[in-house]
């Protein structure tokens, strides 16, 4: 295949039809490479998290990012950011693992920032709040704590390299 040209759908809407590694790295045309995830395909909340929890523990953060992106796109208005917020912080993992240090350490404040819009009014007790919320069963508190350390912990410069599937956040605040 012509490598500089670009590859293009049934609709003839650029495609990038590349092999990609575990982090979603395009490879070189021809190269085996890790199956992508199938794009728009609309599951419930339960199911989206189970999926993209499978695709964290196996360390594939950028495929993950493909299921919430995709929960982002097909679920209710209401729920966008918290959908959006959840591939930003796979995002940020996938950075950081490459070790792109200032984009991980970015995206995954920024994922953070976009939970906290979920985890409660605010008030008095907005850290209690933040800590206990859950929606769809998806720890706000954990997760937001989660990133933010990593993003303060990947940018020491003396911090080893980030191990994706070990550095993998639990979703479900039950530890599910």
């Amino acid at each position: 295949m012509d490598e500089t040209r670009r590859d293009r759908d049934t609709e003839g809407r650029a495609h990038n039809a590349r092999p990609r590694d575990g982090l979603g790295r395009p490879l070189p045309y021809g190269t085996p490479g890790v199956e992508r995830q199938p794009e728009g395909v609309v599951r419930t909340p339960a199911e989206t998290v189970r999926e993209a929890q499978r695709l964290l523990d196996a360390g594939m953060p950028f495929h993950a990012h493909e299921v919430f992106e995709d929960a982002w796109k097909s679920g209710p208005a209401a729920e966008r950011e918290l959908w959006r917020g959840l591939a930003q912080l796979a995002v940020g993992l996938t950075h950081a693992a490459r070790g792109n240090v200032t984009g991980g350490a970015r995206l995954l404040r920024r994922g953070a920032a976009a939970l906290t819009e979920f985890a409660g009014s605010g008030g008095a007790d907005a850290s209690a709040e933040t800590a206990a919320a859950t929606v769809h069963g998806i720890g706000i508190g954990a997760l937001t704590s989660w990133a933010l350390e990593l993003a303060a912990r990947v940018e020491d410069a003396g911090a080893p390299a980030v191990d994706a599937a070990a550095e993998a956040p639990r979703l479900r605040a039950d530890g599910g």
